[in-house]
């Protein structure tokens, strides 16, 4: 008869109860109701691999609470809305926000707590674009060198003459419809590719590595920018290749046990055991935010350099020409650069972000690093994220 309806179990998309966990299948499980569920149990739908953490203890968050959630901010509607109404209104899972390095607001809603992981979507992006940062600052690979100087299989496909610059930045040349909503999309290829959903077309790659090779070029390469997920899946390609170990080892080994992360994260993997290095991230709330307040203090956290700062720097400083429509819809004045969004090309606040309201929020303005992790029902919501970016601006204001 199939999964039991969530309409007739009284469920609403804000809950899901764990009796009706089985409900959730590969079909639907990023879907709402059921990613209210999905996206903080990924480990009990799909395959993953760890990213651990250091076998000693955690680096400490020192703390200094505050009342947020009464600070107000001016809605989309031009009335004042309050944070905590915000925050009851985007389907908030974690929230976290940091100023001058202490935590001052920490939340959990939805059945999630500390320990939980909540899987990132695009936030992961960031991550491997500040590990790709790590091997350029050793000298082991070059931002402007052929990817196929890393990786000599990319010769038989569109990336054959691109950069790795290029990919950082998501400005190749190479065709790619990143369409959450159609199904004959290429996005949709990945998510079957990297045994997110059901393979329905025989067709279709069958891994990660075999959508990337099947991939054309439709124009020049170095061209206006174009999120294309795919990339960050080239990225994780060339930092395995170049040292020699699969990209959850290398985030463990140069981000997450440097950090002093708390619990160990894991990615999603497909079925020749390649991690989704374009969402397939899990981690923690304070572990993202120990990530965001080491890409606010310029790449060192608990007293180590971890990224270096000239990578940090360079990540905030993207070029506005070749931003272009739909992405200016929430960042008027926003860049892309080595995977972060650059929230204003006049200062210097980044992004890490991810469908269904995942954020890692980065403003040395005001001296804050904040995290909100989310389900929404919708893959994207302008109203939501540009609010969501209003009421942290307005937090970072109150406490300065």
């Amino acid at each position: 008869d199939g999964p039991p309806s969530f309409e007739g179990a009284g469920m609403t998309e804000r809950d899901i109860a764990p009796a009706e966990r089985r409900a959730v299948t590969l079909e639907n499980w990023d879907s709402p109701p059921f990613n209210r569920w999905a996206f903080q149990h990924l480990r009990e739908i799909l395959p993953t691999v760890a990213v651990a953490r250091a076998p000693d203890a955690a680096s400490v968050l020192p703390r200094d609470p505050q009342a947020l959630e009464t600070i107000a901010f001016e809605g989309l509607e031009g009335r004042p809305k309050t944070v905590g109404a915000l925050l009851a209104e985007t389907y908030t899972d974690g929230f976290l926000v940091l100023h001058r390095g202490r935590i001052v607001s920490e939340r959990y809603y939805n059945g999630m707590t500390e320990r939980t992981p909540h899987l990132s979507q695009s936030v992961g992006k960031s991550l491997v674009g500040a590990a790709a940062g790590v091997l350029i600052g050793r000298g082991l690979i070059d931002p402007e060198a052929p990817l196929v100087d890393t990786v000599p299989e990319l010769k038989a496909c569109g990336y054959g003459t691109a950069t790795l610059r290029h990919v950082l930045d998501m400005r190749s040349g190479v065709r790619f419809s990143e369409v959450y909503t159609d199904p004959a999309s290429d996005v949709f290829k990945i998510d079957a590719a990297c045994g997110w959903k059901p393979r329905h077309d025989p067709g279709w790659p069958a891994t990660v590595y075999d959508l990337i090779l099947s991939l054309e070029q439709d124009r020049e390469h170095g061209g206006p920018f174009q999120y294309r997920s795919i990339e960050t899946d080239v990225l994780g390609w060339v930092l395995e290749r170049a040292v020699g170990k699969r990209l959850a080892a290398l985030v463990s080994d140069e981000l997450w046990q440097p950090l002093g992360a708390e619990e160990d994260a894991s990615f999603t993997v497909d079925s020749e055991g390649t991690a989704a290095a374009s969402g397939g991230f899990n981690a923690t709330l304070r572990d993202y935010g120990r990530f965001g307040q080491m890409m606010l203090d310029q790449g060192c956290f608990d007293g180590r350099r971890i990224v270096p700062a000239e990578w940090v720097l360079e990540s905030r400083r993207g070029d506005p020409s070749v931003f272009g429509a739909p992405y200016t819809e929430t960042l008027p004045e926003g860049a892309y650069r080595n995977q972060f969004w650059i929230e204003d090309a006049g200062s210097d606040a980044i992004l890490a972000r991810g469908v269904f309201g995942q954020l890692i929020y980065v403003c040395p303005e005001f001296d804050l690093a904040a995290v909100k992790l989310s389900t929404w029902p919708d893959f994207q919501n302008p109203a939501f994220s540009i609010e969501t970016q209003r009421a942290l601006r307005a937090i970072g204001a109150a406490l300065s």
